[in-house]
């Protein structure tokens, strides 16, 4: 059976010059807002509840959950941050919004923006994104121009800026918190929590962070009503809501990002979605949801404990047969994450393809925490030491060993998101690694023996 193709988030893909104003009106966009300024602020909150909007960035924190943080009358102003850095490796789904449908964003910011008694909302977009930094900030000014945003809001007293901010291209800067250092001038790293954003967040003041595709599906949820949203969802039953935005990439026909009800299978986004593999291939490997998210395998089968197991309807079948959310991947030891896949054939060398995520983290720590910013850089190092023929067993060894130490020993989770990929590879494709010892070429040439020392 086919999956289902809503087109709700996408339905102004592919019109003609969507990103302007003009064209959103036509779509019926702004109705939404319409709608929510005759409503009061709990009650929006309310809906997003209901709707069972787990976070789009890759935590998949109930959205509505994280709107209920911020305190009533609070000693400074609120803030809103929407986070379209979009660093993950393998993760392009956010900048098609931003591309093609601008004004979506910027109505769901104002939306958020009344819920949560806002008057400054933060668009923070990650820099190499030019032509979405362009869009959004030309959606900005057309928007202030028709009244939309500025000291009213279509007449209602309540003043609303929107700033789209530029990031300068760092990895790290996806976290939260090393977003909010970004945000005001100071060096990109992640703060010690207690306290969090919704208590002390950007300039001292309580702030909601949110991914951009969660706010930019805010109108939706006003529109339909957000329970009406959440049923959506194949996952409705277990609180994980509506439709998102998923990518694949990697050895397929069509790789690309496609709309669909949260709950659909690996299976369904490679082969129906993604158009298959190449003619011949066969699938070796899918990271399911942006680099950070461990591997999967087809022949690895679901082991559910018992009936209260939330994976027990699904126990004995394949892992591309889970369906894809929030808790059911956890169940499987790997993270929805962004839902963007990265699709690996059987011409794929998984050494290769974890040595090349380990040289990115290596670069990308900020360098804060000592597990991750030593860790790290040895994981790239033992890996490029396998890949040149020259790693021993015992290289292996401190590979697993250094993964370990990194896990639960950082501030942030890029640490965890570089370790738990690292430990997937080598427990799902051990046979690979230990070929990589075992092919090691002999040490009795010179030149050899000073490539085993220099090669770390």
């Amino acid at each position: 059976m086919p999956v289902e193709n809503p087109r709700i988030l996408t339905k102004n893909y592919g019109v003609p010059n969507s990103w302007t104003l003009a064209v959103y009106e036509k779509q019926g966009g702004y109705q939404s807002l319409r709608k929510a300024l005759t409503m009061e602020a709990p009650a929006l909150v309310a809906e997003v509840k209901a709707a069972n909007l787990r976070g789009r960035g890759g935590a998949g924190f109930p959205a509505g959950m994280k709107w209920s943080f911020l305190k009533p009358n609070p000693p400074k102003p609120n803030y809103l941050v929407l986070n379209a850095d979009e660093g993950e490796p393998g993760t392009f789904k956010d900048r098609t919004i931003m591309e093609l449908d601008p004004h979506r964003v910027i109505e769901g910011c104002v939306i958020s923006a009344l819920a949560l008694n806002v008057h400054t909302v933060y668009i923070y977009v990650r820099c190499e994104l030019v032509l979405s930094i362009r869009r959004l900030q030309e959606a900005v000014k057309e928007a202030r121009k028709a009244g939309y945003i500025g000291d009213t809001v279509l007449g209602k007293a309540h003043p609303i800026d929107i700033v789209v901010h530029p990031g300068a291209g760092a990895y790290i800067c996806g976290e939260e918190t090393s977003l909010l250092n970004s945000l005001e001038g100071r060096r990109g790293e992640p703060r010690l929590k207690p306290p969090f954003p919704a208590i002390a967040g950007a300039f001292g003041a309580p702030t909601i962070v949110n991914n951009l595709e969660t706010i930019a599906t805010i109108p939706t949820i006003v529109e339909m009503g957000g329970d009406n949203f959440s049923k959506l969802s194949r996952l409705h039953h277990i609180k994980d809501g509506g439709v998102r935005l998923y990518g694949v990439s990697g050895h397929v026909k069509k790789p690309g990002v496609y709309e669909a009800p949260v709950g659909i299978t690996l299976r369904e986004l490679i082969y129906d979605l993604g158009g298959g593999l190449y003619d011949g291939r066969t699938l070796k490997g899918v990271i399911p949801g942006g680099s950070s998210t461990p591997v999967l395998r087809e022949k690895d089968v679901v082991k559910a404990r018992d009936e209260k197991d939330i994976l027990w309807p699904w126990n004995g079948k394949s892992h591309l047969d889970v369906p894809m959310g929030v808790d059911t991947l956890r169940g499987i030891q790997t993270m929805l994450g962004t839902v963007c896949a990265i699709v690996m054939d059987d011409t794929t060398d998984m050494v290769a393809a974890a040595h090349n995520l380990m040289i990115f983290y290596a670069h990308e720590s900020c360098g804060q925490c000592t597990p991750c910013r030593e860790g790290c850089a040895w994981m790239a190092k033992l890996c490029k030491k396998l890949m040149s023929g020259n790693g021993t067993q015992e290289d292996l060894t401190n590979l697993y060993d250094v993964a370990n130490n990194i896990l639960g020993n950082t501030i942030c989770a890029l640490g965890d998101g570089a370790a738990m990929p690292m430990l997937g590879f080598l427990e799902k494709f051990p046979e690979e690694f230990r070929a990589k010892v075992q092919s090691r070429p002999s040490l009795s040439s010179p030149s050899m023996v000073e490539d085993e020392h220099s090669a770390v």
